[in-house]
């Protein structure tokens, strides 16, 4: 926060006005607060905007869609003056530090993190979108993370003139790396350009980047509509979403309400450290197990090659026992697990991969089994056959 210069306005409406919060394209955004002593963000329009007819009527527009909307993902509307010398509007004021802010300082965040805020996020794009308005300009910074949660501010309740995305001929209304390819190209914008700008606003709180890099805005731009984001860094739970998010045509994004679904659920397996379910992948031949049994490893998969027998291809011989001799018979290469080969005239008891001995069958179960076997085939049997006569 900033304290208040000598031009500001200390008094905007019922509301006094203590701070700045900032200022950008469209003017400057306040700290006031009512006389209940409720804090709201009041922002006050440029006097250049302010003289613009149909800047008035595309704002009282985008206004009058901003009081319908509902959800608790988003700083509500809670005043607006249209008619003032210049426009003003209030939201309710969100403590806490945007999304751009806490990566910026602490780093990236955690999966379950990033699906927490983003399944929230979505959510209330979902009542954004139903109201008739699109963000337009979703990104870190316009993303406050309050203790109840993320609250999304600053949506473009009111943009220069004109229905689509330029303001003047080639210059894009919105963020360099978080604008959709319709919007760098002057297309109308619909609810899938939001699912773009939050695409790559999740990648950045997975990598601190944007996924578009960094650059000239026309550098920008131009990757944003030719060149595929770069993900390095995202959760593999969260690339293939994001990656769908950031799909240059618009219908190939998936919808806000598919997004929170989707983001919900990773959130809640990420939460409980189950992460992504995957099958078990074939060991390779070059693995080795680590541990005593390693040479036992290298050994038979040689000596089911050769057969057991000598010549190039045979197993390489183990080190000899303490008892070993020049004259000492070698040891079966059935029995890699040995180390003193055979013992008072008796082969070596075999082992398992463990160096275990294999357990015997249990011969009280196998008769229990054998007759569960016979009697339910009787019963089969006989059920056939009362069938058959009927």
């Amino acid at each position: 926060m900033m304290r208040l210069r000598r031009e500001d306005p200390r008094v905007v409406g019922s509301f006094r006005l203590h701070r700045r919060l900032g200022a950008g394209g469209m003017g400057v955004v306040y700290l006031g607060s009512d006389r209940r002593g409720q804090r709201v963000a009041l922002k006050v329009i440029r006097p250049d905007l302010a003289e613009d007819q149909e800047f008035r009527s595309r704002f009282a527009r985008e206004v009058s869609a901003a009081r319908r909307i509902r959800g608790g993902c988003t700083a509500r509307l809670v005043a607006a003056d249209l008619e003032a010398e210049r426009p003003w509007f209030a939201t309710q004021y969100v403590p806490g530090p945007s999304l751009h802010d806490k990566v910026a300082e602490e780093g990236p965040l955690t999966a379950a993190q990033i699906a927490a805020i983003g399944a929230a996020l979505s959510e209330g794009l979902v009542a954004v979108h139903e109201a008739g308005v699109v963000h337009r300009d979703l990104k870190p910074s316009n993303i406050l993370l309050s203790p109840k949660g993320p609250r999304i501010i600053d949506f473009g309740i009111a943009w220069a003139t004109g229905a689509s995305t330029l303001t003047h001929v080639g210059t894009a209304v919105g963020s360099p790396g978080f604008l959709a390819p319709e919007q760098v190209r002057g297309a109308a914008v619909t609810p899938a350009t939001d699912v773009f700008a939050l695409g790559a606003t999740l990648a950045y709180a997975a990598t601190a980047d944007s996924p578009f890099g960094h650059g000239s805005s026309e550098v920008m731009l131009y990757r944003v509509v030719h060149e595929e984001p770069h993900l390095q860094g995202v959760p593999d739970a969260l690339a293939p979403l994001v990656r769908a998010c950031l799909a240059k045509d618009p219908e190939d994004r998936p919808s806000t309400l598919q997004l929170s679904m989707r983001l919900k659920e990773i959130a809640a397996r990420e939460a409980q450290g189950l992460g992504e379910v995957r099958p078990p992948t074939q060991r390779a031949r070059t693995e080795r197990p680590t541990g005593r049994l390693t040479e036992q490893y290298t050994e038979q998969p040689t000596e089911r090659r050769t057969g057991g027998g000598g010549g190039a291809g045979a197993a390489t011989p183990r080190p000899q026992g303490p008892h070993s001799g020049p004259h000492s018979r070698p040891s079966s290469p059935r029995n890699p697990g040995s180390t003193a080969g055979r013992t008072g005239g008796r082969p070596a008891p075999r082992t398992t991969g463990t160096g275990r001995r294999p357990a015997r069958p249990d011969p009280k179960l196998m008769r229990q089994r054998l007759i569960v076997f016979v009697v339910v085939t009787l019963i089969v049997a006989l059920g056939i056959a009362a069938a058959q006569k009927l």
